[in-house]
């Protein structure tokens, strides 16, 4: 625990520290595939719970890994983390995985660091960097596994390249890093994968939904979500409209 440290520090040392946790047990060969990602969550976890509960004991905390108690919801205040999102990627040695550190106020993802420990990078909601200009062709990215159709009907109606890559946090910062213009994803998500990076996108001037243009809600009972938008705010309103008008079939 730092003293004096604000929200906004404390979400990225944190998501900074997880990931350097998750890269030493990486190299050092100690676990391999699945049980590595299993390893890796559980260490990853324990430290920012530890942490978390030091530094901010009155805030609620929501985390992939921890048994969820609804009782969170009466604060205004939570903590939302996903200590390693990508694990098969972390597993495989990849570097698009990530760490989430998110803190919602009243249901608003107010503060979000998204470490990318791969690329030795953390990018935080209180420094954003300017946007790069768009892509030409605009690119659109889906997962590597299973690419949502929605996301194939759109990208093939206004031209996109389809940019296959790992964990929600990695799409949603390389949206972020300008490396590509649009992410949707309509294949369901929780709140632990999408809280930190939209903070993230919020703050560095991008547009950030649910398919349907309806805000995103955090700290909710049931803390599924099953879709979400972020793009470039000038494609939104195209993608959006695309997105309603896709049919299966």
């Amino acid at each position: 625990m730092t003293a004096g440290e604000s929200d906004e520090q404390l979400a990225e040392r944190l998501a900074t520290t997880a990931g350097a946790i998750l890269l030493e047990l990486q190299a050092s060969g100690e676990f391999i595939g699945k049980a590595l990602g299993q390893a890796g969550d559980a260490r990853a976890n324990a430290m920012l719970m530890h942490e978390l509960r030091a530094a901010r004991p009155d805030d609620a905390i929501l985390s992939e890994e921890e048994k969820d108690n609804i009782i969170r919801c009466d604060s205004s205040r939570a903590w939302i983390v996903d200590p390693l999102d990508g694990t098969r990627e972390y597993s495989e040695g990849r570097s698009d995985w990530a760490v989430h550190v998110a803190l919602a106020v009243d249901g608003v993802p107010t503060i979000g660091a998204v470490a990318l420990p791969g690329l030795g990078l953390t990018l935080t909601s209180g420094s954003p960097k300017p946007l790069e200009p768009a892509n030409s062709p605009l690119k659109m990215l889906v997962s590597r596994t299973r690419p949502a159709a929605e996301a194939v009907y759109v990208a093939q109606k206004i031209g996109a390249e389809l940019l296959a890559m790992g964990s929600a946090g990695a799409k949603a910062m390389a949206v972020v890093r300008g490396e590509a213009d649009i992410y949707l994803h309509t294949g369901g998500q929780y709140e632990w994968d999408n809280c930190a990076p939209a903070a993230v996108a919020v703050a560095a001037g991008l547009h950030v939904s649910r398919v349907d243009g309806s805000p995103l809600v955090y700290n909710c009972a049931n803390p599924y979500l099953p879709d979400l938008l972020i793009c470039r705010k000038e494609l939104a309103g195209q993608v959006l409209q695309l997105a309603a008008e896709y049919s299966p079939g």
